[in-house]
């Protein structure tokens, strides 16, 4: 009987797409057309990664902006391109 090694899979939870590592998983949250985030305070648009180190905590990348949390001041740009239509 074979041992098989079963392989973490790190998932992008805005385009479900699936990596092996978690470093390839990074790399792609900074290019990810659905980690688009909008900022209500300041209007600015930016990719997620910029907004984030730790995934869990948001604030706005803009210095002169005090905008923060997921759906507090910080929106995805799908979320808010469906409310508006």
């Amino acid at each position: 009987m074979e041992a098989r090694v079963r392989r973490n899979m790190h998932t992008c939870r805005n385009c479900n797409q699936s990596f092996q590592t978690e470093l390839a998983l990074e790399l792609h949250r900074d290019t990810c057309k659905k980690g688009q985030l909008f900022c209500q305070v300041c209007g600015e648009r930016f990719r997620e990664g910029t907004a984030t180190q730790d995934g869990w905590h948001y604030e706005c990348p803009n210095e002169d902006c005090d905008g923060d949390g997921l759906q507090e001041d910080l929106y995805r740009v799908e979320d808010v391109r469906t409310t508006t239509h």
